[in-house]
């Protein structure tokens, strides 16, 4: 199976912001990844749009040519703000207003109608929706009631222990994919993935449909440049 690559380009729109312009312009930067390589675009913005802005998702909907993906924690103004711009896919995080990145996935049993409700009036506007997860069953089981199309799983703990035991550390994803794939979940992934640990994920999880991939990818073109970054990690996924 062929996984996408999705960027995140957060950072880009954090460098941005720094300077009060529009250098770097995050719409070249969107299309330049399209034309190297990359199969998507992820962007999150926060409530207090320190990077991605709200309207940057509508600037970016008009102009991305692959697939736009758009995170964020389902409030009020957020999913309106997705409803009117009709993205592709919207990843739903558990983050708290005041959040640094996402650190965790939803208790998807407690806040099981919540989602159910938010799920169908995304898909019923034309959106596919993934829901940030932890790779446990209980919380898999109650995403599929909870009717969503994917799930993407929260990475960094695989991250963070790959270089300690990257056995120990993939095993719990290996379990949740197969089950996903019996249940038929959709599966993505995110948060910490690069260079060092993606390909062995990929080995691992046969069914992984997407990565989305913002701050290492931005790392990396600072040392490899933009134009070279993508294809190493299209490579790395197929």
């Amino acid at each position: 199976m062929l996984t996408k690559l999705s960027v995140n380009i957060n950072k880009i729109a954090l460098l941005r912001n720094s300077r009060g312009n529009n250098v770097p312009d995050i719409l070249k930067f969107a299309s330049d990844c399209e034309a190297y390589g990359a199969d998507g675009i992820t962007v999150h913005p926060r409530p207090d749009e320190r990077h991605i802005k709200y309207t940057d998702v509508f600037d970016l909907k008009k102009n991305v040519r692959t697939e736009l993906n758009v995170e964020g924690y389902p409030d009020e103004k957020f999913l309106r703000m997705v409803i009117d711009a009709k993205p592709h896919q919207c990843t739903l995080v558990p983050d708290a207003p005041n959040a640094l990145t996402s650190d965790n996935g939803w208790d998807t049993i407690l806040h099981q109608v919540q989602l159910k409700e938010i799920v169908a009036l995304l898909q019923e506007n034309g959106i596919r929706v993934s829901l940030f997860i932890n790779p446990e069953k209980k919380y898999l089981d109650a995403a599929k009631e909870i009717n969503t199309d994917r799930i993407e799983f929260y990475t960094g703990p695989y991250a963070h222990h790959y270089s300690i035991d990257r056995e120990d550390a993939i095993s719990p994803f290996i379990q949740a994919a197969k089950h996903c794939l019996e249940i038929g979940l959709g599966v993505n992934a995110g948060h910490d993935l690069n260079l060092d640990n993606l390909a062995f994920f990929k080995q691992q999880i046969p069914n992984l449909l997407e990565v989305s991939i913002g701050h290492a990818f931005v790392k990396d073109c600072l040392y490899y440049g933009l134009e070279n970054v993508v294809p190493m990690y299209k490579r790395l996924l197929n």
